[in-house]
């Protein structure tokens, strides 16, 4: 007779015999990536990218637009790769990418972009990944390094003052979330320049979007700075007209000048301007006498010039609508600003955005295009908060950082941000949520004679130092967070020939405004003989 098996005790044992090896396999990481489908969970989205990237992997971003320079992105870190199309608006989209490592620490992350640029800074997603986030980027609603796509459409320039960031940052989550099975656990963001102010936009209008900030050169007062690199141009004139100084000019003769009467004011002259507040340069000092005539001095026009760019940019009333560019960086900011052309961004920036009219030309700027472009503030771009309170009860920290011969972004801006944000804060208070760091001898964003890596981003300003909070910047956010550990300075590393194989020539412990950097004596090479006071 068969023996005869209740449904109950078939029941009963089934656990048993999955336990006993009828378990199917576990499924890989990489499984699990390919098997993800994004696009059911972002409306109206499309996927443009699925795969899963091993660590040492170099990615071909073949796809990538030319203008953007990025055609390759190495890889160290086993990760799965995201990539969406998500509509914005009738008119606008962004395009969204999204790296989820294998050994994830419940942290998010996303980044920002630079210039006027639609380029997706690869390099610091996969920066992210690799110290165990889950990054994103996007392209902030256009492709390239124009402005081209704003003419007549200005959903695209909401996408690139804000709406881009926000919506990957909830894009991002939300994939996050099903991806891993949980929530992050806190959400962190890493930007320079355009990607500073970025940071400081999402804190400014969503406060809940981001529990720590990284922002770098921020390019607050947006509209003011598009004006400020706007009016260069017709102070300088163009290449080969009479007064026109040379950049060979700038780099040699007055750089040199500018060192001459300041680099010794911190106790050391190293070629590195500690405190570019202290130089008050006078451009006197190298006009042409008697026979003489550029380039070996500067004639009268010439001086004229250099006082204009190195005072602070004033409307009609004498009220400040920029300050001054910072001696120090003259070197490289006439390849770019007093390059006897128009600055790309700027002029771009009026033709497409401010005008819509691509006739319009650089050389007839005035304060009347300033006044213009504030009045429209195109996508609400400005930020300029008198606070951010709001970020602040929301427990958000904010950690700033500005090099003190930035080509690009004058560094009297932050402090000039700083000093706007204590009328409504006080200090004892405003530290509790945003600090500021000087970063000496360095230059927009990274590079420069100073000691300028300090993990601030990915690629060179991370490679040869430990992701540790006195070392680097992302590491001092995240401590600040989740452990309440406030930096008081942030290390600075320099290399040897900004190069990590030939060892570190020097760093230093760069001071949060407004404490200054002294040196105590000795040997200045080492971080322990400065101290902020």
């Amino acid at each position: 007779m068969a023996p005869c098996f209740s449904l109950l005790a078939i029941a009963a044992a089934a656990p048993l015999l999955i336990s006993s090896g009828f378990a199917a396999p576990a499924q890989t990481f990489e499984a699990k990536c390919l098997a993800f489908r994004p696009e059911n969970y972002i409306t109206n989205s499309s996927r443009t990218v699925l795969e899963y990237v091993a660590s040492g992997s170099t990615l071909a971003l073949t796809d990538n637009v030319a203008s953007c320079g990025r055609t390759s992105q190495a890889v160290a870190t086993n990760l799965c790769r995201v990539g969406l199309s998500i509509p914005t608006s009738t008119k606008s989209s962004i395009s969204f990418e999204l790296w989820l490592p294998e050994t994830w620490s419940g942290r998010f992350l996303g980044t920002g972009n630079g210039g006027i640029d639609g380029c997706l800074q690869y390099e610091g997603v996969a920066y992210a990944a690799l110290n165990g986030f889950a990054a994103f980027g996007t392209n902030n609603g256009h492709n390239g390094t124009t402005a081209i796509d704003f003419l007549n459409n200005k959903e695209v320039g909401v996408d690139f003052a804000w709406r881009s960031l926000h919506t990957g940052t909830v894009s991002g989550k939300k994939l996050t979330k099903i991806f891993y099975g949980k929530e992050q656990k806190k959400s962190y963001y890493l930007g320079c320049s355009l990607g500073g102010r970025m940071g400081l936009k999402a804190a400014e209008k969503f406060p809940n979007d981001f529990d720590g900030i990284v922002a770098g050169a921020p390019a607050v007062d947006f509209n003011n700075l598009v004006s400020w690199r706007a009016s260069f141009f017709p102070i300088t004139g163009p290449i080969g007209s009479s007064n026109f100084i040379t950049s060979a000019m700038w780099g040699g003769l007055i750089h040199n000048a500018i060192l001459a009467q300041c680099d010794h004011l911190d106790g050391v002259t190293d070629g590195i301007i500690e405190d570019p507040t202290k130089c008050n340069f006078d451009p006197s000092a190298i006009q042409c006498q008697g026979d003489a005539a550029p380039p070996t001095c500067l004639n009268a026009a010439q001086i004229s010039q250099v006082k204009k760019i190195f005072a602070p940019y004033v409307d009609a009333s004498n009220k400040i609508i920029y300050p001054g560019m910072q001696p120090g960086s003259e070197a490289l900011s006439a390849t770019r600003l007093y390059a006897g052309v128009p600055f790309a961004y700027s002029d771009e920036w009026f033709k497409y955005v401010v005008y819509s009219d691509p006739s319009w030309n650089a050389s007839t700027y005035s304060l009347s295009d300033a006044a213009e472009a504030e009045r429209l503030n195109p996508g609400d771009i400005k930020t300029y908060p008198d606070s951010f309170k709001s970020f602040a009860a929301a427990g958000g920290k904010i950690l700033s950082y500005h090099g003190q011969q930035d080509n690009q972004i004058t560094s009297f801006q932050s402090n000039r941000f700083y000093d706007h944000l204590l009328k409504k804060t006080p200090q004892s208070e405003l530290e509790k949520y945003y600090r500021t760091f000087r970063i000496s001898g360095m230059n927009h964003c990274n590079g420069g004679p100073g000691a300028w890596v300090f993990g601030q981003g990915g690629g060179a300003p991370s490679v040869g130092i430990p992701f540790e909070k006195e070392k680097n910047i992302l590491a001092a956010i995240v401590a600040w967070v989740e452990r309440g550990i406030a930096p008081e300075t942030i290390e600075g590393t320099k290399f040897t020939g900004d190069t990590v194989a030939n060892g570190v020539s020097f760093t230093r412990r760069h001071c949060r405004y407004p404490k200054k950097q002294v040196f105590t004596g000795g040997d200045h090479t080492l971080s322990t003989n400065w101290r902020c006071e």
